[in-house]
């Protein structure tokens, strides 16, 4: 019965198809009225044959959530073992800690991380290698497979974040700055000798990516800018605004279409926002409203999407990448408050975060640059790593 109905409501869809004789010509004013009928028909006759609603945007969700007892510290950047399928979380006082996605149990905390409270990882498969970033500024290199620890190497006083190029095999580390801008200190891999550094005129070093054929390229939350540097030759090459992004946190490249995806915060003026840039002349090409607080924005070839996570908005932005030039919004996802750093499994196509249930104690520092009332206390047994995916 349900199939007989079904070939019946194609027969009508067909029959108000644009061009069809039913359907009219784009000059008679019955036509918008016949397509949304066609839309209607065709939405019915997708409920009718799978017994499911027509759905505009892809139904992104939270598939597993898992508590991770403990006191529960401020944390950062997270990072994925695809190959053993762990996600390295960057607990800060509580170390540099490794989930197993498999069984949903903590693994370890990396040796010495703790101490030097860890904001993240960054791992280097092609030679058994993670990297412990350090906010004392040090980093901690282990060898992936069986999370042994190496002995610290100091590279300054404090350290956000560091990046890699696989064009030179080099990391590009972001230091703390001085008072006119910061020095990216350089260091070799897998030897991690520093080789130099890069001065740039910014003391908010954020977000970075290679662009895979020498162009490396770094996001300024300060100066509203996005800078390509020479990770060879030691330069800054070029400095590019981000009109429409302001505080330009985030940034991931397409390396196929040379497009550079940013995530801004926004300012008293300028709405937080995904942009998209030209990676050949800098111009900005797509800019549209997203949550507050951005941190990660991730990008999957595969899926076409570009996901940002926002963490005082506490909303998940997906937007579609339809060509190199044209990006729609598909849904906004409600998340946890806090939840602003992101990685995705390229294989399985699950989206990884954390979040923790936080307060703004105003008896200590808030980081009143993100948002007057962000969280510096957080309530223990509540730090959960979440898994998103689409049914």
């Amino acid at each position: 019965m349900r199939y007989a109905n079904f070939f019946s409501l194609v027969s009508n869809i067909t029959a108000l198809a644009p061009g069809s004789k039913l359907g009219g010509n784009t000059s008679d004013p019955g036509v918008p009225v016949i397509r949304a009928r066609f839309c209607r028909l065709l939405a019915g006759a997708i409920l009718l044959l799978t017994g499911q609603p027509a759905r505009a945007f892809d139904g992104w969700h939270v598939q597993q959530a898992t508590v991770i007892p403990g006191k529960t510290g401020a944390w950062d950047y997270l990072s994925l073992d695809t190959t053993h399928n762990r996600l390295f979380i960057g607990h800060r006082r509580d170390g540099l800690q490794a989930f197993d996605l498999t069984s949903r149990k903590m693994i370890t905390t990396i040796e010495g991380t703790a101490a030097a409270s860890s904001n993240g990882a960054l791992l280097l498969p092609e030679f058994d290698l993670g990297i412990s970033l350090n906010e004392n500024g040090s980093i901690i290199p282990f060898t992936l497979s069986t999370l042994a620890a190496r002995p610290a190497i100091k590279l300054g006083e404090e350290l956000d974040t560091g990046h890699y190029d696989p064009v030179t095999k080099r990391m590009v580390m972001n230091m703390a700055p001085d008072k006119d801008g910061t020095d990216a200190i350089v260091l070799d891999v897998p030897s991690l000798t520093k080789v130099g550094s890069i001065r740039l005129p910014t003391k908010k070093m954020e977000g970075a990516d290679s662009d895979g054929v020498g162009g490396f390229f770094i996001a300024a939350r300060d100066t509203n800018m996005v800078y390509r540097v020479d990770t060879k030759a030691l330069t800054l090459t070029a400095s590019w605004p981000t009109p429409g992004c302001a505080q330009t946190n985030g940034l991931t490249i397409d390396r196929a279409n040379r497009r550079i995806f940013l995530g801004c915060r926004g300012s008293d003026t300028v709405k937080p926002s995904f942009a998209v840039m030209d990676a050949q002349s800098g111009t900005v090409i797509y800019t549209a409203e997203i949550g507050g607080g951005n941190d990660a924005i991730v990008y999957d070839a595969g899926l076409k999407r570009i996901f940002l996570a926002n963490g005082v908005g506490a909303v998940l932005n997906v937007f579609e990448q339809v060509d190199a030039d044209t990006y729609k919004p598909v849904e906004a996802l409600g998340t946890r408050s806090g939840m602003r750093t992101l990685v995705i499994d390229p294989k399985s196509k699950k989206l990884h975060a954390v979040a923790a249930e936080g307060s703004a104690d105003f008896a200590k520092k808030i980081t009143t640059s993100v948002s007057p009332f962000y969280a510096n206390t957080f309530r223990a047994d509540s730090f959960t790593v979440l898994t998103f995916g689409k049914d």
